[in-house]
């Protein structure tokens, strides 16, 4: 009878081996005592941060601002030739410009001198310097001068130190110009090892007259300390100007010294070298007007006389 009971239309009941029992609830899994997320670690550990990366991010990033400078130095020569050749082209070639002389002087200017066009931008400091230094060169023997002057107006034996001083102002002056500044000039312009050669043996000469006139020996023309301190038992108002002179002679000499030891620093990391220097010498000789001429007046004049001897 129970198969009249059930509902034919009823889902079957079929027996399942992994159901659970009626009237039993699934027990929960026990929580883990570790809650944290798991994580893999990495087969290999990262390099720790030490000093030495330190020094070479350090040094790439110096690295990158020694080529930022590089750059923007050959742009900024690029620039300065441009306008040179701009500056060229509009006035149809370069006209010499010092000393700046006025237009109605009967003497015209003898250079052409523009550090800002000619000299090329990492060296434009050192040339500026040492033009200063000529300038201050000139201002020292004029007051060397009036120092002498005044030493002759307070002891009439001292003629020959005054008139020897104004020998020093108008030689010096213009021969310090040609012999040691044009030559370093030129040679930072034209990159010429001949010239830098020209400077420094003129250059070491002009120091040593700096160190003879700084010791100031007497009858030479030179407001130095001795000198100076001979002039103390004559007059102590310019016995004191004549050591503020010696004091210029001094401070001169030492800037020279050092300007020598910079330029020599900055020489060598041009290229130039003797080998160089003689190059250009021999290029310079065997191209000039005048040593042709010279050599082609005494070869005519030879063979004119062997001509004449086989006749």
């Amino acid at each position: 009878m129970s198969d009249f009971d059930s509902n034919p239309f009823a889902d079957p009941e079929l027996d399942h081996p992994f159901q659970m029992p009626p009237g039993m609830a699934p027990k929960a899994a026990a929580p883990s005592a570790n809650t944290q997320p798991a994580i893999m670690k990495p087969t290999e550990e990262p390099p720790a941060y030490t000093q030495s990366c330190a020094q070479e991010q350090s040094g790439a990033a110096a690295e990158l601002l020694r080529r930022q400078e590089e750059l923007e130095r050959k742009a900024a020569e690029l620039d300065r030739r441009e306008r040179e050749m701009q500056s060229l082209s509009a006035s149809g070639g370069r006209n010499n410009n010092w000393p700046p002389l006025p237009e109605k002087f009967p003497v015209g200017p003898c250079f052409y001198h523009d550090i800002a066009v000619d000299i090329p931008v990492e060296f434009q400091k050192t040339v500026k310097i040492m033009y200063y230094l000529w300038m201050f060169h000139t201002g020292t023997l004029l007051a060397n001068m009036v120092g002498c002057l005044a030493w002759f107006c307070v002891d009439a034996s001292r003629g020959v130190d005054f008139g020897l001083s104004m020998l020093w102002f108008m030689l010096f002056t213009p021969c310090a110009f040609v012999c040691w500044y044009r030559p370093l000039y030129g040679a930072f312009r034209s990159d010429s090892s001949f010239r830098f050669f020209a400077f420094f043996f003129v250059y070491i000469c002009q120091v040593g007259v700096y160190v003879m006139q700084c010791i100031g020996i007497s009858s030479w023309g030179a407001s130095g300390w001795i000198s100076a301190l001979t002039c103390l038992n004559h007059s102590v108002p310019v016995g004191i100007l004549m050591i503020l002179i010696a004091a210029l002679f001094t401070s001169e000499a030492v800037l020279s010294l050092i300007m020598f030891k910079k330029v020599h620093g900055m020489y060598r990391t041009t290229g130039a070298s003797f080998a160089k220097a003689q190059q250009e010498f021999a290029t310079g000789v065997m191209t000039n007007k005048t040593v042709q001429t010279a050599a082609a007046t005494a070869a005519s004049r030879a063979a004119q006389g062997g001509f004449k001897e086989q006749i």
